[in-house]
């Protein structure tokens, strides 16, 4: 039997896989923040960006499927998450994006994919769409790209459950343990104003992108999501059976399928 962790009782628990313990780490200052990154396997590079409150061991259960299939895994914190500090400018998906940067800089990497959960998909887009140069193309899971996307909030025993695991890995990890409510509201503002883009904004993104979508997502609307994909050009609509919007870690195996297929239907980067 597959893994899964439906309810995310073990991610709860113990969060997800540990990542490699021949993980490559470092830091990269940018912008008044020291941004914490991993570095794992050899090959074309894949940045995973996480979501809102969460860090990069989320991404425990992708690392192994990636490095396995021949990619190089580049793990971020994303500013003020995880081990990553930040200063007092407010949270934006574009000054995210621009530490991304910043960390492919720091380990010579000129180009590379990016795999995006929620806030890690928008600003994996905005990436794609402001440095198509440098972004091989975007895996777009469970976001919104405009305010228009978000179903109505309801909390749900899921939910409480992983916003308890940010809660502890945030008190382990942050060098800020003892702001963890400042934390939420500043990613709370920036979620319920950003992004905020328009039919035209999306029509010129000029990346291989896909959009994913769970079929029990608890925050993104699916007709959203299908909306994206006719807007973006050449973009693909996946659907994700059995899973919510925590399907990496409920059922890995479903959602690395999924990535690996987008990766390898991109043409060859380096």
């Amino acid at each position: 039997m597959k893994f899964q962790d439906d309810t995310l009782e073990r991610f709860d628990a113990v969060g997800a896989a540990p990542l490699p313990a021949d993980a490559k780490t470092g830091r990269v200052l940018n912008e008044g923040a020291s941004i914490w990154f991993a570095d794992c396997g050899t090959g074309p590079a894949v940045v995973l960006l996480h979501g809102g409150l969460g860090n990069a061991g989320n991404w425990g259960y992708q690392v192994a499927a990636l490095v396995e299939a021949g990619y190089r895994a580049i793990l971020v914190d994303s500013r003020g998450h995880g081990r990553s500090t930040r200063d007092g400018e407010p949270y934006s998906y574009d000054l995210m994006g621009r530490d991304v940067l910043a960390v492919m800089d720091a380990l010579s990497i000129g180009k590379a994919a990016v795999i995006g959960w929620s806030d890690g998909a928008c600003t994996g887009l905005i990436l794609g769409h402001h440095h198509p140069d440098r972004i091989a193309g975007v895996f777009f899971f469970a976001c919104n790209m405009d305010p228009t996307g978000t179903l109505p909030f309801e909390m749900t025993p899921p939910i409480e459950r992983c916003f308890s695991r940010h809660k502890q890995d945030y008190a382990a990890l942050s060098p800020t343990p003892e702001r963890f409510d400042e934390f939420v509201e500043a990613v709370g503002l920036m979620q319920r104003t950003q992004p905020n883009y328009t039919e035209k904004d999306l029509s010129s993104i000029d990346v291989p992108v896909t959009i994913a979508q769970s079929e029990g997502d608890e925050f993104i609307k699916r007709d959203h999501a299908e909306y994206l994909a006719r807007s973006i050009p050449g973009a693909r609509f996946v659907m994700l059976a059995g899973v919510s919007h925590f399907a990496p870690v409920q059922r890995p195996d479903v959602f690395n399928e999924a990535v690996l297929a987008f990766l390898g239907s991109l043409p060859a980067w380096e």
